[in-house]
């Protein structure tokens, strides 16, 4: 973390002089301002303040350069020293602002410069940011590694904060670590680590940084071999981890942790594997069941069992215990504050591994501390039998997904011309400021599918309206871009603010630290700066928008007539894509016919039985 320092604040406050220095009509009593008093008010500000003395000395020689560049027939270029000088240099300063010294031959101002004296300055007005407060895992690895160059005496910024804390097994002082980081794809996370150098006793924990999400998580990783036991693990003290394959549910705890899959399962290994010496004496039965627990999840990890550890440790086999097969198994994470996460490999397009999201019960938000148990329910809205109109906003009650407070959801019909009619649902929470808005359609369900292909050349095709279904894609071929279908919901708006959300969502993901690769890095950044030049139309781009229910719409220019760099087709869908819209199951046609019939099956049962 950056902090504002006395030199910084020197190295901002001779920029300023240089600002004004540089100025055409410029002169040392311009406007009343004695620039030559200024100068030594900082000297002054430099004696008083708590600084190391180097960084003083080299403020002081910055502040003498520009004093003799602007003074240079005076004796001001002195600089002072704290104690007993001060009080002389105060008297040759009032000297020497009664006398005058400034003269109409003055010397050309130094003109306006970010030089090396001021980049301190700079950097540090320009590039402070919030996000500063949690790097990347990475960039502190980086910065502990630099740390360690610097020599003793030398004054270092620490990234690791240590405080001291009583340790509760010996009840001596022990000293805590804390890391303020941030894991790429997912949030802000501040990690601590206990360590008691008495009794040697250690502890870790992870706390999250962030808001609580708006919506639960449900992360699923499919472990298939060694290099997914690496994948790292997030977990937040309402997250709780199953894996099916064991029947093994690990409830919510008090504290938070970081580990690996591997790291996980060892620890759970460890917390059994404790006590079976006494279960083996005074409980064989239940020994015997958290045995065989225990070997699944040793197969799991491609450790030896029992049998096979001491011929490991005698160097038989030990080079052949990497070749051992692990056994398969899926690992999920279920959390409704949706503060845990299970790292993905490569990609989010990683095979084996899918997250996702559910709105939390009530039930959960009173765990969570979100809401309190008197509060449950909505209040039912007044019903009417007024004929709803066009132009009316329909309002429905609901309890807020992100706080759980009632909130009301509103709901307009809109015609577009020359489509078919759609419904603008809008959430607003007035308590914690959660928004929401989708786009539905409003009619029934189209025989076939429909492809929008767009031709984009120029700005003013950025400006047409489109309407993204929740069923849609949107593909870009020139730059490889592909939205699968749902991606980012139901959105009515324009092409360029439907790109630019794109843009956004992918830029604060940016992959980042040390979980990505160099080669993945700057492909991704090669993708966004792709992406950028679309946006601004730097050269042409074809815009294809798929929905297998042809419920969205590219607003054409020049209607009602064709235009021109816009074509659009219809196709039949397939089995699979009507299997996912739930459309192979319903029948539309004859079902009264069914139903009859089955009555008439079942009375005939009924009569053959009596």
């Amino acid at each position: 973390m950056n902090s504002v320092t006395p030199r910084a604040i020197a190295y901002i406050a001779v920029q300023l002089l240089f600002a004004l220095s540089s100025a055409p009509s410029w002169t040392p009593s311009h406007q009343g301002m004695d620039f030559h008093q200024i100068y030594y008010e900082i000297i002054d500000f430099f004696d008083d303040v708590d600084d190391d003395e180097a960084s003083q000395q080299s403020v002081k020689e910055l502040l003498r350069w520009w004093n003799e560049r602007i003074f240079p027939n005076s004796a001001a270029a002195g600089t002072s020293k704290p104690g007993a000088a001060k009080t002389k240099l105060k008297e040759q300063r009032a000297a020497r602002y009664d006398n005058s010294e400034q003269s109409d031959s003055l010397p050309d101002p130094p003109a306006l410069s970010r030089s090396s004296l001021l980049s301190p300055a700079y950097s540090m007005a320009s590039t402070t940011k919030p996000n500063e407060f949690f790097p990347a895992i990475g960039e502190v690895v980086d910065q502990t590694d630099k740390s360690k160059d610097v020599q003793e005496g030398e004054e270092n910024e620490k990234v690791v904060d240590e405080i001291e804390s009583l340790c509760m097994k010996c009840y001596e002082q022990g000293k805590t670590r804390m890391l303020l980081t941030s894991i790429p794809y997912f949030k802000e996370v501040v990690v601590m680590s206990f360590r008691c150098e008495h009794c040697g006793w250690t502890n870790n924990e992870i706390q999250s940084a962030g808001t609580i999400r708006p919506e639960g998580t449900l992360c699923t990783g499919k472990i298939r071999d060694r290099e997914d036991l690496n994948r790292q693990i997030v977990r937040s003290s309402t997250c709780e981890i199953t894996i099916p394959e064991l029947d093994l549910t690990l409830p919510p705890t008090e504290r938070g942790q970081l580990t690996t899959v591997e790291g996980l399962l060892r620890d759970i290994i460890a917390d059994l594997a404790g006590d079976q010496p006494l279960r083996k004496v005074h409980d064989e039965a239940t020994h015997t069941k958290i045995e065989a627990l225990l070997n699944k999840m040793r197969a799991m990890l491609g450790d030896p069992l029992e049998e096979e550890e001491e011929e490991t440790e005698n160097g038989e086999g030990s080079s052949e215990k990497k070749d051992i097969p692990i056994q398969p198994f899926t690992i999920k994470l279920d959390d409704p504050s949706g503060n845990s996460f299970l790292e993905f490999l490569g990609s989010m397009a990683d095979p084996k591994w899918t997250l996702r999201t559910y709105p939390r019960t009530f039930q959960q938000n009173v765990q969570l501390g979100l809401v309190s148990e008197d509060d449950e329910g909505a209040q039912n809205a007044e019903q009417t039998s007024s004929e709803i109109t066009k132009d009316e906003i329909l309002t429905f009650p609901g309890q807020c997904s992100s706080c759980g407070h009632p909130i009301n959801t509103y709901m307009k019909r809109v015609d577009i011309p020359y489509f078919k009619e759609i419904l603008i649902m809008s959430t607003n929470c007035d308590r914690c400021g959660y928004r929401d808005n989708e786009v539905k359609s409003g009619s029934a369900i189209s025989a076939e599918g429909k492809r929008i292909i767009l031709k984009v050349e120029d700005s003013e095709d950025l400006s047409r309206d489109i309407l993204k279904s929740d069923t849609a894609g949107l593909e870009i071929p020139e730059i490889d871009l592909v939205l699968t279908h749902g991606t980012l919901g139901g959105r009515f708006t324009t092409l360029e603010g439907l790109l630019t959300q794109v843009y956004e969502e992918l830029s604060e993901k940016v992959i980042a630290g040390d979980s990505s690769q160099g080669n993945e890095k700057k492909s991704f950044e090669k993708f966004l700066a792709d992406l950028k030049s679309v946006i601004a139309v730097e050269r042409p781009f074809t815009v294809i928008l798929d929905d297998p229910l042809a419920n969205s719409y590219i607003q054409s220019l020049y209607a009602p007539d064709p235009d021109p760099n816009m074509t659009s087709e219809s196709y039949e869908r397939s089995w699979d894509q009507n299997e996912e819209l739930g459309l192979n199951d319903i029948k539309v046609e004859g079902y009264e016919e069914d139903a009859e019939n089955e009555k008439v099956e079942g009375n005939a049962d009924a009569d053959a039985q009596a």
